[in-house]
């Protein structure tokens, strides 16, 4: 039996302009805005309260240095895989919301970057 010390509060992008990240994930992953400075311009946290999953959140570092997706000279660091039933339809959804399709792709996924640079998958079986 494993011991846990803790659990997973929230998973947190740091990118330029939070409230617009947040807006675009909002409209991608159908979660609503759950707490964040009172401008939007610090901090965004997208699901339910704490302890419910899942927590997306978004803090403003305004001399981020976006990831160059394949680029190893700007690795990734982090990237969210999100299960799509259409990839064709997600795949306009999200080029509509701002995202931009990169290079690469394999059996079962594609490879995007969201508004601020920050590389996703869409997923499917």
């Amino acid at each position: 039996m494993t011991h846990m010390i803790g659990q997973l509060r929230s998973t947190v992008v740091d990118c330029p302009d939070p409230r617009a990240l947040a807006a675009f994930y909002a409209e991608l992953l159908g979660l609503p805005v759950a707490e964040g400075d009172s401008d939007g311009d610090e901090w965004v946290v997208l699901g339910g309260p704490v302890g419910q999953h899942p927590r997306l959140a978004f803090q403003r570092a305004p001399d981020l240095r976006p990831p160059t997706w394949p680029d190893p000279e700007r690795p990734q660091q982090l990237h969210l895989d999100i299960t799509v039933t259409d990839v064709e339809a997600a795949e306009r959804a999200v080029l509509a919301l701002g995202a931009r399709r990169l290079d690469g792709e394999g059996e079962g996924f594609r490879v995007y970057a969201d508004p601020a640079g920050h590389p996703f998958c869409l997923c499917w079986d």
